[in-house]
């Protein structure tokens, strides 16, 4: 058995640390704007004395957690769809390989949606870069949120990935909890959602010596996640477009959180997750006597093929190609009210600039599922 403080510095909370964590939570200065969004209906005093009640982590989750993303799904979503829930086994515990669109929600509202299809929540990855401050780090852990270090050098790189390919082996084997964690490093800005083969790597690392059994014993669950508004889509095509010429991008004091409060309020349309076929042992056995990067390379395919096929595209994609290539291709798939919807918010890049090649990458945001699908 793995001793359990090796994972201190990542873990989430055990129940024994939630009644501090809610104290905390309840007395922070910034709690009366998380009170009015979670718990619309109650005052602060009424809302700070339900969270110091929590005593465990599926308090927090069945009580702060399900209200929360009931309210961003009845405030902000037209119509939530979840596909592909018959394919999972309750006594089974899953690694859920996601498409990433926004920071919070991919995750969230995938474990608020199993919940209620009768499985139990999953531990959730978390960047070290979106863990600061206390109430962030509260929440989150008490959300069975861990935390994978980002910016370290390459020296440090190997250590990290061995540590955390570790937890997630111990978390899924040992702690019997299932695990979400995005296909690549950050979120997908530019609408094309491919798997970072270093993850595919990162798996490995721990576990049995021979790399099939290694994967195999991950139950590796593809997930795609659809949005009919792009979460923070002026957000990233102005991300990408002040680092179009290759210069780094330096992120703003305050933007994760920007960018987090923003997908959380926006409105999104219709939402839909579908989880894909898991990775299935003879499709990893016919990799078995390639060579290493080849095998992570083709791995990291096959998720794409599923995530990529699963992906559920909305009138916005068809109406971002046609107006990115100047044709009228797909225009049997929109209304001229959602063409019109479409062009008015695009219409908000101008704020910013009225560079062509600002709304290009705009376009790219929702045109490239369907060359991703192609």
């Amino acid at each position: 058995m793995t001793d359990y403080h090796k994972f201190d510095d990542i873990r989430p909370y055990r129940d024994e640390e939630i009644p501090a964590a809610m104290q905390r939570i309840a007395s922070n200065r910034s709690f009366p704007l998380v009170a009015q969004f979670v718990y619309p209906e109650l005052t602060v005093e009424e809302a700070a004395r339900q969270v110091r009640g929590y005593k465990t982590t599926y308090d927090f989750q069945l009580g702060a957690m399900v209200s929360m993303n009931r309210q961003v799904i009845e405030g902000t979503i037209t119509d939530f769809t979840l596909g592909g829930a018959e394919k999972l086994d309750t006594s089974k515990r899953y690694l859920y390989v996601s498409n990433h669109r926004d920071i919070v929600l991919d995750s969230c509202i995938l474990m608020y949606a199993l919940h209620l299809e009768g499985h139990d929540t999953g531990e959730i990855t978390f960047g070290s870069n979106l863990m600061q401050g206390e109430l962030v780090v509260d929440i989150g852990k008490s959300n069975k949120m861990f935390r994978v270090d980002r910016g370290r050098n390459p020296r440090e790189l190997y250590s990290t990935s061995v540590h955390l390919s570790e937890y997630i082996r111990y978390a899924i084997t040992e702690k019997k909890q299932s695990v979400w964690i995005a296909q690549r490093n950050g979120r997908t800005k530019d609408g094309i959602d491919r798997t970072d083969q270093g993850v595919i790597k990162m798996f490995g690392m721990s576990g049995p010596k021979d790399r099939v059994d290694a994967l195999d014993e991950l139950n590796i669950v593809p997930v795609s996640v659809s949005y009919e508004w792009e979460s923070c889509d002026i957000l990233k095509a102005l991300e990408l477009y002040e680092s179009r010429n290759g210069e780094p991008y330096i992120k703003k004091p305050g933007e994760d959180l920007n960018s987090i409060l923003t997908g959380i309020m926006q409105d999104k349309g219709r939402v839909h997750f579908q989880i894909c076929d898991s990775l299935r042992r003879e499709e990893l056995e016919a990799l078995r006597d390639v060579p290493n990067v080849q095998f992570h390379r083709e791995v990291a395919q096959i998720i794409d093929k599923r995530i990529c096929a699963d992906y559920k595209l909305f009138p916005n994609s068809f109406i971002a190609h046609d107006l990115r290539y100047g044709s009228t291709r797909y225009a049997d798939r929109y209304t001229k009210d959602q063409y019109d919807a479409f062009v008015a918010h695009m219409a908000e890049l101008n704020k910013y600039s009225d560079d062509p090649v600002l709304q290009d990458i705009f376009l790219g945001i929702y045109a490239n599922p369907i060359e991703s699908k192609n």
